[in-house]
C-alpha cells in the first residue's frame, strides 16, 4: 500500500509542481517535465511513492486561441521518456486529476470539445511517459442540469465517444453532492470505467446508507486483477471562518483539513474487512507535510499497522507533534 498527495510540494522550498507563467512568456511542458524529475527526486529521497501531477503540466495544452501551445507533448517525447523511466525506476505511481471544467456530459458542445481535448492530453502525457494504465486520470460525472439520470446517460455517450486508448486512461469518482457511488456503478456496468472511492464523499453523500466497506469493495472490484486500486483519503476542516464582516460560521465540511486526522484514518482501516491491497491518495491541503506527519501519527498511535504501507519505516523526516 502506497501513501500519495497531490501536486504542491510544502516541504521542501523551490520545487514547483508545473510551469505557471502566462502565456505572453512562453510557458511550456519541457520546464514542467524538468520541475517533475526534481520533485521524483524529492519523493524518492522521502519515500513517498504516489504523486498526483498537476494538471496543466502542459500549458495552454487546449486552450482554443492559443494553438502555439498545441504541439508540446509531440515536442517533448524524449523527454517525457526520460522522466516517466525515472519514475518507474524509483517506483512512484503517478496521476493526474482532471480540471473541474472537464465535463464529458455537458450539453454544451463547446465545452465537450475542449473536455474530450484536455483528456487527450493527460493521456498522451502518461502515454508518453510509458506509464502503466494504473497511472490514471480521474474525473466526475459533472453537473446534473437538472435532470439526473439523463446526465448520467449523458457521461456514459461522452465516454464512448473517447478513443479507446484514452477511456483505458480513466477512473470516474463519486462526489460529495450529486452522484454517489451507486451512480458512478451504473456508470461502470455501461462502460468498464474504474471506479474511485473517496472517503469524504461517502460520508458527505451516501443517501442510500451503503456501509463504508461494502462502498469501498464495489469500487476495488472495478479495477482489473492485475492492476492495484486506488482510493482517496481526507478529512473535514473543523475550524471556525468567519464572512467578510468578521461574523464567525462553521466550517464547510467538504473542505479538506491541513492536515489527516489520523484518529479518523486508524478507524478506517481497522473497520475494514481484509480486501485487495489499493493506495490511498491523501487529500490534505497542507500536501506532503500532511503524508509526513500522518507517518509520523501512525507510529505513535497504530504502529500495528505500518507493515501495511510500502517502505514506510525505511526513512522518515523528523516530523514534531
Amino acid at each position: 500500500m502506497k501513501l500519495g498527495f497531490p501536486v504542491n510540494i510544502l516541504g521542501r522550498a523551490g520545487l514547483r509542481s508545473h510551469d505557471r507563467r502566462r502565456w505572453q512568456n512562453q510557458p511550456h511542458l519541457s520546464i514542467s517535465l524538468a520541475y517533475l524529475r526534481d520533485i521524483l527526486l524529492y519523493l524518492d529521497r522521502q519515500n513517498i511513492r504516489m504523486y498526483r501531477m498537476a494538471a496543466d503540466l502542459a500549458p495552454y495544452l487546449t486552450h482554443p486561441q492559443r494553438p502555439t501551445f498545441h504541439h508540446q507533448i509531440e515536442e517533448c517525447q524524449r523527454e517525457l521518456e526520460t522522466v516517466g523511466a525515472l519514475a518507474r525506476q524509483l517506483r512512484i505511481r503517478l496521476s493526474f486529476h482532471a480540471p473541474a471544467h472537464t465535463l464529458l456530459n455537458s450539453p454544451d458542445s463547446e465545452r465537450l470539445n475542449i473536455s474530450r481535448k484536455t483528456l487527450t492530453g493527460l493521456a498522451s502525457i502518461l502515454n508518453g511517459m510509458s506509464l502503466p494504465e494504473e497511472a490514471v486520470i480521474v474525473i466526475h460525472v459533472g453537473g446534473h442540469y437538472h435532470d439526473r439520470k439523463g446526465a448520467l446517460a449523458a457521461f456514459v455517450r461522452g465516454f464512448e465517444q473517447l478513443p479507446a486508448w484514452v477511456q483505458r486512461r480513466l477512473a470516474l469518482e463519486h462526489d460529495d453532492r450529486r452522484f454517489d457511488i451507486e451512480a458512478i456503478l451504473w456508470v461502470h456496468q455501461r462502460t468498464g470505467v474504474r471506479l474511485i472511492f473517496d472517503y469524504l464523499h461517502h460520508q458527505l453523500y451516501n443517501p442510500n446508507r451503503i456501509p463504508l466497506p461494502d462502498a469501498m469493495a464495489i469500487c476495488l472490484a472495478t479495477w482489473p486483477p492485475n492492476q492495484t486500486p486506488k482510493i482517496h483519503f481526507a478529512t473535514p476542516t473543523t475550524e471556525m471562518v468567519r464572512d467578510r464582516q468578521g461574523r464567525p460560521h462553521p466550517p464547510r465540511l467538504n473542505r479538506h483539513s491541513h492536515y489527516i486526522n489520523p484518529f479518523a484514518f486508524i478507524a478506517f482501516l481497522n473497520a475494514l474487512p481484509r480486501m485487495r491491497d489499493f493506495d490511498i491518495m491523501l487529500e490534505a491541503k497542507a500536501r506532503d507535510l500532511a503524508l509526513l506527519q500522518l507517518r509520523h501519527h501512525l507510529n505513535r498511535f497504530a504502529p500495528e499497522l505500518t507493515h501495511r504501507f510500502q517502505d514506510f519505516a525505511s526513512h522518515q523526516e523528523e516530523i514534531h507533534s
